[in-house]
């Protein structure tokens, strides 16, 4: 017979227990339960709502069920539907019918939501840390190639000449905006439902606040209705979610095409690219290629999420046991791509001389050549068509703006003296740009300290809530 099957007069067809069933799944969330149901037995004690006898030997139940499972030695059953209901089946076959008493003042909707914000809260942690190592790798790079100087694009066209250095520290800030986002969306997971019940609350004389210290809350879930039937706090995890994996995506292509024969600009480590089964000179990039890849897999789980919970009236209903698979797969997946990242950004070898070779031979120093006759009297429009006319010329005479003499130059414009070779060089293009953001020597060395602040920052957040939890 089922825990709740007291109404019943036969028992559930066994397709609708394998269709209803969540223990293949929701098993990831035991050690979650017991955590709350240890916490909720010792507020029944406190509060003299069950005898002190038996809540310490539903605690001690408890903790030995939490022991079996993580060891193996007990089965989870699809015929116990959820992680819940499994615990607290087996508590009543440890020990006995005095097990029945943990679900008092409490129902599964208030359980699995506190379950969720419980490993949410881990998760958000743990991502954080491992994020934070991406950025300790980037940083480790532009601190390395403060000399190195590639192209930078727009539109995959080359743009203007940057310092490497700069271009991964680009990546180091959208990861701390990443950081910051579940730093912020904690104060949100970390609200506690437990007390709500079904969806009105319980007659019984709880204290919540005793519970939500217990488990370490900052605040109480206050209306109980919302506590067990929304999934927000889910979905900001997923959309935050998606936007770590687009972040990630994004330097993936760029280690793709770099990688390339075409760029030539880095080598990943072999520890992280594979060979072709057929083609015995192929080093494929593959960790980026899947780290790309996934990232759809990531954006299916939120907009799933969104398509579930848009028409659900107040307040529990059964379409919400479809959190779960989408946030864990979320989870592992970003999990094992921020592991992997870190030290293949950290093992990457530049190769500077391919990098400036292709600064060299391309026409980004266009914008300088403007802003120098800008500066000797033209207006900038009359610079801008100026120089669109120069480069036309070099490229009808398979030249670079380097490659002209003074007297080409002239041909153009008197305005043009003997420093623009020195204006136009890749070192003199890059140092130029010296205001706050800019890609200049002095303004990267100043993003470095400030990543360096935000690390520790990362850290020591890490730090204080990991103990706390």
């Amino acid at each position: 017979m089922k825990l709740w099957g007291g109404r019943f007069t036969k028992p559930t067809n066994q397709l609708v227990d394998e269709y209803t069933a969540s223990i293949h799944f929701d098993e990831k969330l035991a050690k979650y339960d017991i955590q709350g149901s240890l916490a909720h037995v010792k507020m029944l004690k406190k509060c003299g709502i069950i005898p002190e006898d038996d809540a310490n030997m539903i605690a001690d139940g408890l903790q030995s069920v939490a022991s079996k499972i993580e060891n193996g030695e007990t089965v989870l059953r699809e015929e116990h539907e959820d992680i819940h209901m499994n615990v607290e089946k087996l508590l009543t076959d440890e020990i006995g019918p005095v097990g029945g008493k943990l679900h008092t003042g409490r129902s599964r909707n208030d359980q699995v939501a506190l379950d969720m914000r419980l490993y949410l809260r881990e998760t958000i942690a743990e991502l954080t840390q491992l994020l934070t190592e991406v950025q300790r790798a980037l940083y480790k790079q532009a601190e390395t190639n403060m000399d190195t100087i590639l192209p930078g694009y727009t539109h995959l066209q080359r743009a203007q000449p940057v310092l490497l250095s700069h271009h991964m520290l680009a990546y180091a800030f959208m990861f701390q905006r990443d950081v910051d986002r579940l730093a912020d969306s904690w104060k949100r997971v970390n609200q506690m439902p437990l007390g709500a019940g079904a969806l009105a609350g319980t007659t019984f004389p709880i204290d919540r606040e005793y519970v939500a210290r217990e488990l370490s809350f900052d605040g109480l879930c206050e209306n109980s209705l919302d506590a067990v039937s929304d999934r927000d706090f889910v979905l900001e995890f997923l959309s935050n979610a998606s936007m770590i994996a687009m972040h990630l995506s994004r330097l993936c292509e760029e280690l793709v095409q770099w990688s390339s024969a075409e760029f030539d600009f880095i080598e990943l480590d072999d520890a992280f690219c594979t060979g072709s089964s057929m083609m015995p000179q192929k080093k494929n990039p593959d960790v980026a290629e899947l780290v790309r890849g996934k990232t759809g897999r990531i954006y299916g789980h939120l907009t799933g999420m969104l398509t579930t919970l848009k028409g659900l009236p107040l307040a529990y209903n059964k379409d919400m046991q479809e959190d779960k698979e989408g946030m864990f797969d979320t989870a592992e997946t970003l999990r094992g791509a921020l592991a992997l990242f870190a030290p293949m950004i950290e093992t990457m070898h530049v190769k500077k001389n391919s990098m400036y070779q292709a600064v060299s031979q391309d026409y980004s120093n266009a914008t300088d050549l403007a802003d120098y006759l800008t500066d000797k009297g033209m207006t900038f429009r009359e610079s801008h068509e100026a120089v669109g006319n120069i480069v036309l010329y070099c490229i009808d005479h398979d030249k670079y703006l380097l490659d002209l003499t003074l007297a080409e130059y002239q041909s153009f414009s008197k305005l043009v003296e003997s420093d623009i070779f020195e204006a136009l060089s890749p070192e003199a293009v890059v140092n130029a740009r010296e205001a706050p953001g800019g890609t200049s020597k002095e303004s990267v060395t100043e993003q470095l300290k400030k990543i360096a602040a935000l690390l520790k920052e990362n850290d020591e957040w890490c730090k204080v809530k990991t103990k706390n939890i």
